[in-house]
């Protein structure tokens, strides 16, 4: 087996999938940054969830909007639903693991807050639920998929903004949402400090 060259191959798919879908993603990419500035100014909060490496991005994204991105400003209010161990293992004991998110959902969430849901399939079910919970706090969602876009696609109202990576490949579509997830910090910092470059 050559490495090397397998190597090389992970990185032309990765980046010939980034340009791929550029043209589909910009536009919404702006639209969920300019929702979740509105949330933000607003005085909201954004709630993030997702699974296993979406766990891990949503935490990133939240750390990116409380602490920093690449500019010095207040922190932001984002709150990754993924990371109170005790929470988390207590609604899945009592309830059902399907329930970890949607329960943090209704009891944190308010109407004008937004929820990033992220699921690299589009089926998990408890980030499922967590866009169900959302929608009845009046909360906006932002979803970030893979593949076709699943159930939690088909899920998404109006007020909602999807942002499908449309490739079969798990690893590919996260490396994506991290692309997407920096554009969103960059243009949620641009916006709010008026940074023209």
């Amino acid at each position: 087996m050559d490495l090397k060259a397998r190597i090389e191959k992970h990185f032309r798919d990765s980046a010939r999938l980034k340009l791929d879908v550029l043209a589909d993603l910009s536009a919404p990419i702006a639209l969920a940054a300019d929702r979740m500035v509105q949330c933000l100014l607003g005085e909201g909060k954004i709630l993030a969830c997702g699974n296993g490496g979406s766990a891990a991005d949503a935490q990133h994204f939240a750390a990116e909007l409380l602490n920093r991105f690449e500019v010095e400003r207040p922190g932001l209010a984002a709150v990754a639903l993924t990371t109170d161990s005790s929470t988390l293992t207590s609604i899945a004991n009592d309830y059902a693991f399907v329930q970890i998110f949607s329960k943090q959902v209704r009891a944190l969430g308010h109407g004008g807050d937004v929820l990033l849901a992220i699921s690299t399939s589009g089926n998990s079910p408890n980030v499922l639920e967590a866009v169900e919970a959302a929608h009845e706090r009046d909360m906006s969602v932002v979803a970030l998929t893979g593949r076709d876009g699943g159930r939690i696609a088909q899920a998404l109202g109006t007020q909602d903004v999807l942002l499908n990576v449309a490739s079969p490949s798990t690893a590919r579509v996260q490396e994506v949402h991290i692309l997407i997830l920096h554009c969103l910090c960059d243009a949620i910092d641009c916006t709010l400090l008026g940074v023209e470059d």
